[in-house]
């Protein structure tokens, strides 16, 4: 039989008529695509690679999703490992070998005062419905109604999550989201009294406290707090770790449950493992995601076996048994326990924001610098024009995408976020380099000061 040519591969359709058909059959609430009107073909670290053979440094890294960057070894391998098994990549919530090397991971990883006796829930793929799951849960458990949660906030975007969270431009378009309590969250730059520093941190606290016992303060004793450690699309917004010990202590003499939101936060981003670890404390539940799937779709709430008091179905899903993800993510876990990646985190973060604090004293459109480890906020301003009670002056959205444009074009994937989306975030993966590390600060520094007005 004559042997025959293998037929020549397709060449693939040009960026611009692909980013032209996304503009018209998708959805107008797409938002990274508006950002960033590439087309990626390759990925590996953190390098990006389009089709039109530019390459890109991502300092989003999947909105902090790919702890170990694009398509590591480890979360590779074990990939390929699963699939070459035959495992079955979906099972709903039955027992697999993957999941529980998975859960043996998790628990492994956590703070062992809160892993001790915790239960781990599976939900929907997504950190909002963790989100939802977890304040379901304390509603079960405590009997009680509504929650506690701080301006600034992000937990999502179903209804239950939005409802905690503090962005009003994506709350104003849906009904009321339940008795919601806001709350003032410790803002060293844009203090919400006017204070600034340690002493707005501990009228912060002050006032929480107080709230809860006025009988006449309007707030019903509610089912759970839920609290960011740094709130990611807030701004890079750390909470200082005396202030979360004082809410702890709050929530625990009143019975009221606190929830952790590590979805950005977690698995080693900030410099520690947990984002808890480094102030200590031990909440009731931890609503995890992004990273722990490996860059696979996986959310879990671990909480204190007390809270158990569901019934069998109260809660489900049909994609809480993805295999892939569970093997991916437990690699991930172990890399980056194995490989000290966290202190890495930790390091990287610190120069960062060393050298980002001397760009600050160049560029008086740098407003503040901001964060912990790997998860880095820029906030751009107006130094023109009138600062605040606590020297801080007004936001500079217009800059910020200026700004956003200019690094793309150097090519650097940064996005925004903070109040009025004028925060420059810095989301690099853990394996960053020391090289790639010094190119972020160039190509950002050049990108501010050719944006800038003059």
């Amino acid at each position: 039989m004559p042997l025959t040519a293998a037929p020549a591969a397709e060449p693939a359709p040009p960026a611009e008529a692909i980013l032209r058909r996304q503009r018209v059959r998708e959805s107008a609430a797409r938002t990274y695509a508006r950002s960033f009107p590439i087309v990626p073909v390759r990925a590996h670290g953190m390098t990006v690679e389009g089709a039109d053979g530019r390459r890109y440094l991502d300092c989003l890294a999947g909105a902090g999703t790919l702890a170990l960057g694009h398509n590591h070894p480890a979360v590779l391998a074990a990939i390929r490992r699963t699939l070459d098994s035959g495992a079955p990549l979906h099972l709903l919530d039955l027992a697999t070998a993957e999941k529980d090397d998975f859960t043996t991971a998790l628990l492994e990883s956590l703070p062992a005062e809160f892993a001790t006796g915790a239960r781990v829930h599976f939900c929907g793929p997504a950190g909002t419905d963790a989100v939802e799951a977890a304040l379901k849960l304390m509603q079960t458990a405590t009997g009680r109604r509504g929650a506690l949660a701080f301006t600034g906030g992000y937990h999502g975007m179903t209804a239950g999550a939005l409802a905690v969270s503090g962005n009003v431009a994506v709350k104003e378009p849906l009904p009321s989201g339940g008795d919601v309590t806001r709350l003032p969250f410790p803002f060293r730059y844009r203090c919400p009294f006017g204070l600034g520093g340690e002493a707005g941190e501990r009228v912060s606290a002050q006032y929480v406290e107080r709230l809860l016992d006025d009988p006449s303060g309007g707030v019903v004793r509610p089912a759970a707090m839920i609290v960011e450690v740094v709130q990611g699309e807030g701004g890079a917004v750390p909470a200082p770790d005396h202030w979360l010990r004082e809410m702890r202590r709050i929530t625990a003499e009143r019975g009221i449950p606190l929830i952790v939101d590590e979805v950005q936060t977690g698995v080693g981003r900030t410099g520690a493992m947990w984002a808890v670890e480094h102030s200590g404390i031990t909440p009731d539940a931890m609503v995890l995601s992004k990273a722990i799937g490996g860059s696979l779709p996986l959310a879990v709430v671990v909480y204190r076996e007390e809270y158990d008091g569901w019934r069998p179905g109260a809660h489900t899903g049909t994609f809480r048994g993805n295999t892939l993800a569970m093997a991916a993510g437990a690699a991930t876990l172990r890399h980056v326990a194995a490989n000290g990646l966290a202190r890495r985190a930790a390091a990287v973060g610190r120069y960062l924001m060393t050298e980002l604090a001397g760009l600050q004293r160049q560029l008086p459109v740098i407003g503040d610098v901001r964060g912990r480890g790997l998860m880095i906020g820029v906030e751009l301003v107006d130094p023109g024009a009138e600062p605040d009670v606590c020297g801080a002056y007004p936001a500079d959205p217009a800059l910020a995408r200026r700004v956003r444009e200019a690094c793309l074009a150097r090519g650097l994937i940064v996005e925004l976020g903070g109040r009025h989306d004028a925060v420059l975030r810095l989301l690099p993966p853990l394996t960053i380099t020391d090289e790639q590390a010094h190119a972020v600060l160039d190509r950002l520094s050049d990108a501010i000061a050719a944006a800038a007005p003059r």
